[in-house]
């Protein structure tokens, strides 16, 4: 099968320094990288390099050719992302030194997609395949619409975190992502858990404590506890969690499996500075010492 991410590509400017600014304040930086990033190019990425055909939809500016080539080297389907007029987007991503971030984004093209470019795209999809959508792009609402109306597997990774962009996909949904802040943040909009909101499967990350899984059918919850691991940088780790979770049910792995297989991506990720270009594959993953 394949997985549709409809996702955004960010250049992301990574700054070390000491600590992170407080208001008003001016800090010298330790040190500079860029790296691709953008929650959709994260996650496929990471759900390439864990073993499925992922066909990014998405767009990029006149300086944008470089992530475009990025993604192909890392095995991404590029074939649905359109070069437009608008700037790329770009992250402006604080790093101190226990590896907590702060960021700051513009959108970019990632905001000026059509409903052409989409259909185009998702009409090349197959009943069964994966779509996977997060909150850095425009279209997100009718992308779910098409989807279920195709018999995809719609998932949703509710980030950046807007009540209502979640709430417009809700009745489409298949599989929904989100972080503890994220959960009470939707719980505080709709008045209902997240889930009791009528999506099938719900994935609540909580951090350094790992990962526990919802599953609406049987009332069941699972719990992945996380791996002791000493973070370096924690930008794009949710991002690799999902990505790998979609790769190992797009290859037809329980449940239980494909979220240890994410966490152990995930773990492996923080490790390093950088974003997608950190992101390891599966082997490295699966023979990774914790």
């Amino acid at each position: 099968m394949a997985i549709w991410n409809l996702g955004s590509i960010n250049a992301d400017m990574v700054y070390a320094l000491p600590h992170l600014p407080t208001p008003g304040e001016t800090l010298a930086a330790l040190d500079l990288q860029q790296f691709l990033g953008g929650k959709g190019a994260n996650m496929s990425v990471a759900a390439a390099r864990a073993g499925s055909h992922v066909c990014h939809i998405g767009a990029v500016g006149p300086d944008g050719k470089w992530a475009v080539d990025r993604l192909m080297e890392y095995g991404v389907d590029t074939r649905y992302i359109d070069q437009i007029e608008t700037p790329t987007g770009h992250a402006i991503i604080a790093v101190d030194r226990q590896g907590e971030n702060q960021i700051i984004l513009f959108p970019g093209a990632n905001r000026e997609l059509t409903t052409d470019q989409l259909g185009l795209a998702v009409s090349q999809a197959e009943s069964g395949d994966i779509l996977v959508l997060q909150n850095e792009t425009n279209m997100q609402a009718e992308a779910a619409k098409m989807g279920r109306e195709l018999g995809l597997r719609v998932c949703y990774a509710a980030a950046p975190f807007d009540a209502e962009a979640v709430q417009a996909v809700l009745p489409f949904l298949d599989l929904l992502f989100l972080n503890e802040v994220e959960a009470q943040q939707l719980e505080h909009a709709t008045g209902k858990p997240a889930t009791e909101l009528g999506v099938s499967d719900v994935i609540i990350t909580l951090g350094a404590k790992g990962a526990r899984h919802f599953y609406a059918g049987t009332g069941e919850i699972l719990d992945v506890p996380a791996l002791p691991v000493t973070a370096v940088d924690t930008t794009g780790a949710g991002d690799t969690f999902t990505g790998y979770v979609l790769s190992g049910l797009d290859r037809g792995l329980p449940m239980p499996q494909a979220m240890m297989l994410a966490t152990r991506a995930a773990a492996l990720m923080v490790t390093r500075p950088g974003t997608a270009d950190v992101i390891p594959d599966l082997k490295e993953t699966q023979d990774a010492q914790f």
